[in-house]
């Protein structure tokens, strides 16, 4: 009757022979991995975009400095040649003056120029998770090259196939899919092999081995309704998940598309913008050369030089807009990194 020891030690082990919705399981977190490391790439695309689309500011404003202070240096020669030709008694004072409140006016254009530039490298540095100390020197410049027109069709196309967001988003309609079937899978039976092995004695030198082998086979009873609302509620993910899909689909097909006009606009407004600089160019050399004959006053020179401002400021604008028009139809389409990173 006791009391009385009782030692005992052993192991055992359970193990499924027979059970879909196990397999079912692992299909639909394999899905769901598949969709995680998809959102990851996607988060990685808008990472890069930001990155290029700072790095593409950055070069505009370096742009910028370089456009003016070449018009700080034209508009001294301009005031030195104004300066001279009083000197000589051809010029007036009202054309010195004049001259001189243009350049002045470029002095301003180039200091605000200088202090966009640095603030777009600051931030560029911060993009970058940079030592705020460490000075960055870009290596390349805002600059146009031709490229082919991409078709709309098949660029459509190559985003459905390559976006990221896309790819998430159908690995978590394919892991919908298999929780309903796994909640389906539930009314089958399932087949466990069981056993155990233990050495049992009242001490721990006379015990002897023990063991005990089994097949179980589980049948589920009065589960049909849980069944039934775990795979409702599987088919509303399903709906829901498909809904986002088809709105997907169509800011897909509204980024390519709208990447592609501006592609194209921005195309055309460089050659429009580099004619502009040609002939605002040749408008500043022809009145120079008029108030050095003495044939006008500087009124004619200060005019070309605002329009060559307005020309140059023009044709940075275009760059920029090109190369991030190509920049946006590089994200459109899912190929950032492939197209930017080094």
């Amino acid at each position: 009757v006791g009391p009385y020891q009782v030692f005992q030690a052993g192991s055992s082990l359970s193990a499924p022979v027979f059970d879909l919705t196990l397999w079912r399981r692992y299909q639909s977190q394999r899905s769901l991995a598949n969709a995680a490391k998809a959102s990851s790439l996607s988060t990685r695309e808008q990472v890069i975009l930001l990155v290029v689309s700072q790095y593409i500011g950055t070069l505009r404003d370096v742009a910028t400095v370089q456009a003016a202070d070449s018009r700080v240096k034209l508009a001294q020669a301009l005031y030195d040649q104004a300066a001279d030709l009083q000197k000589e008694g051809v010029g007036t004072g009202i054309d010195t003056l004049r001259a001189n409140v243009e350049l002045q006016n470029e002095k301003q254009r180039f200091i605000e120029a200088e202090a966009s530039r640095e603030t777009s490298l600051y931030g560029l540095s911060r993009l970058l998770n940079l030592d705020p100390r460490q000075a960055i020197e870009l290596s390349d410049s805002l600059s146009y090259f031709e490229t082919p027109q991409p078709d709309v069709e098949q660029s459509i196309e190559q985003a459905l196939a390559d976006r990221q967001e896309w790819k998430s988003l159908s690995d978590q309609i394919r892991a919908a899919a298999w929780q309903k079937k796994q909640a389906w899978d539930q009314r089958l039976p399932s087949l466990v092999a069981q056993g155990e092995w233990d050495y049992q004695g009242t001490r721990i030198n006379n015990g002897i081995p023990t063991y005990n082998y089994e097949l179980a086979l589980n049948l589920p009873l009065f589960t049909g309704g849980r069944i039934r609302a775990e795979s409702t509620r599987a088919d509303l993910e399903i709906r829901r998940l498909q809904q986002q899909q088809a709105d997907l689909r169509n800011q897909i097909g509204l980024d390519v598309k709208t990447a592609l006009i501006n592609l194209t606009s921005a195309r055309s407004e460089v050659q429009v913008a580099n004619l502009g600089v040609q002939l605002s160019q040749q408008e500043v050399d022809q009145a120079r050369d008029r108030f050095r004959a003495g044939v006008a006053n500087n009124i004619e020179v200060i005019q070309a030089q605002d329009s060559l401002s307005r020309a140059n400021d023009n044709q940075i604008a275009a760059l920029y807009r090109f190369n991030q028009a190509r920049a946006d139809l590089a994200r459109s389409i899912g190929q950032m990194e492939r197209v930017y990173a080094k």
